[in-house]
């Protein structure tokens, strides 16, 4: 273990947070050079965009979960979470070259269209994405105390990812996509393929942070016995059964139903006339999330209230994601609309440069004001606060929207929720499930992300594409963010979840 992994210094965790940053790093590029690609250089409609970007989030619901509750369970190459980084980044990589030869792949297999290639592309690079993701942040539990140190943890890993994400839109605004594209295939391999030897994992998940002595021991040298051995894997497998995970995501069955009804349709089955499912699907949310968040955790065991806790932060978090989403995808339609005289290339840059407004102010505030702000008033208090402040960006930009500069200074104040939206929930959702359960606990999580992602590909594009006035965008936004801060409200955390204990908590270094 290197000196800087035991102190917690700050160049650890810099360190910790280069494999996300990869992945963080192959997203920018996907999400600054995809749509732009598919419309400007293909010719697809906003609805068959909106398709391909579908593939990205049913990547995330079987890499998430499959990844998180095999890295749980399995110990390779020195590693628990090292493997799937090591494979996720290679992968990511070579679908990153593929993006901008999506007219070649598809000549070379002789097949005339190219929406079909796109799918495959966009399918297999989200899923290399999320096949690292889920352990590039699970492995900062692993080797971080609960409390502030963890807080520490992923704040720092959003300031690093962020800084290159602001790299990453510069690169596209200043030159092109193209250039954008081949530069992250480098870095993406570069981060995603050494730091993970330079972290030392813990053998045995849920130990106790400063017990090193026990990190490499087996489950009987470290004293559990056979039989107490084979009551956890029992536990652990009842845990990660099918029918455990449906009840622990209850809250999102509704987005999962239309997920499923919306991508029928779109690959022919008929649609339900007037719009009743989708009324039905959305009543069904609202039920279930009202559900959650309005039950109590007092008077339950401690294991029963995180469950809830847990339930109540995928609630909470799943519309942000409507939100973002909608954002991601559609915001060159928006400049398209508002600003016309725009060319296409004027218009990738306008939508690179309010990406790095946006993802500036996400580097610069986490670890420097998120972090703090949130050891005093509380890592929720502080997200929904965030969240807030990002639902209001989104209204300013319906309202002021219509100039580059405009755009550039809104999205800078949409920036603060992002900031707080790839960084505080881990560290408040890590805090209420079992840390031997980690992955798939993240896979879980990540389900509040993928989902309303679906959502927002599939139900929002169809949305957007029926309307002349492009500004529903962003109407769509503020509303779904708007709801998401009000949920998190009702998200409760205990002062010892925030600080951790004082030895924890006092750790930081240079």
């Amino acid at each position: 273990m290197l000196e800087i992994q035991k102190r917690l210094s700050n160049s650890f965790y810099a360190l910790l947070a280069l494999p996300a940053t990869a992945m963080g790093f192959a997203l920018s590029v996907q999400i600054a050079a995809l749509s732009w690609i598919l419309s400007t250089q293909y010719g697809l409609d906003i609805h068959d965009v909106g398709l391909v970007w579908a593939a990205g989030p049913i990547a995330g619901i079987i890499g998430q979960i499959l990844i998180g509750v095999i890295s749980d369970n399995v110990w390779f190459w020195n590693g628990r979470r090292r493997p799937f980084i090591l494979i996720g980044g290679v992968l990511s990589a070579l679908m990153l070259l593929a993006l901008p030869n999506i007219g070649i792949v598809s000549a070379a297999m002789g097949l005339d269209g190219i929406l079909g290639i796109a799918l495959v592309i966009a399918l297999t690079l989200d899923l290399a994405i999320n096949v690292s993701f889920n352990p590039t942040r699970s492995v900062i539990a692993d080797v971080t105390p609960e409390g502030r140190p963890r807080t520490k943890g992923y704040t720092w890993m959003q300031t690093v990812s962020g800084t290159f994400g602001v790299m990453a839109y510069a690169i596209g605004a200043i030159w092109d996509n193209f250039v954008l594209i081949y530069f992250g295939v480098a870095l993406v391999l570069l981060f995603s393929l050494l730091p993970p030897f330079f972290i030392k994992e813990p053998r045995v998940l849920g130990q106790d942070d400063d017990d090193e002595s026990r990190a490499d021991l087996t489950p009987e040298a470290a004293g559990v016995s056979a039989q107490q051995h084979a009551g956890d894997v029992a536990r652990k497998s009842n845990e990660a059964s099918l029918f455990e995970i449906v009840k622990v995501i209850y809250p999102l069955w509704g987005f999962f139903i239309y997920s499923v009804y919306a991508l029928a349709v779109r690959l022919g089955m008929p649609a339900i006339p007037g719009n009743y499912f989708e009324y039905a699907c959305l009543a069904l949310t609202i039920f279930l999330i009202g559900k959650a968040i309005f039950t109590s955790e007092e008077g339950k065991t401690k294991e029963i209230a995180g469950m809830i806790g847990f339930q109540k932060v995928l609630a909470a978090h799943s519309f942000t994601w409507v939100g973002i989403q909608s954002m991601f995808i559609y915001l060159y339609a928006f400049v398209q609309y508002r600003m016309d005289h725009l060319t296409d290339i004027a218009v990738g840059q306008t939508v690179n440069w309010s990406f790095f407004s946006l993802n500036l102010v996400a580097a610069i505030i986490p670890a420097l004001l998120l972090e703090p702000i949130a050891a005093r008033y509380g890592r929720v208090k502080t997200h929904m606060t965030c969240i807030a402040i990002m639902s209001a960006g989104y209204a300013g930009i319906i309202f002021f929207g219509f100039t580059p500069v405009m755009l550039y200074a809104l999205f800078a104040i949409v920036g603060i929720g992002w900031a707080a939206t790839i960084s505080l929930p881990f560290a408040i959702m890590s805090s209420k499930i079992p840390r031997n359960r980690m992955g798939l606990y993240m896979g879980l999580f990540n389900l509040s992300v993928v989902l309303p992602q679906l959502v927002a590909s599939l139900g929002v594009g169809e949305a957007v594409s029926a309307v002349e006035d492009k500004s529903l965008i962003f109407i769509i936004c503020a509303v779904t963010v708007g709801f998401s801060a009000l949920s998190w409200s009702f998200v409760k955390e205990k002062k010892e979840e925030v600080l951790g204990s004082g030895a924890a908590a006092g750790g930081g270094g240079h």
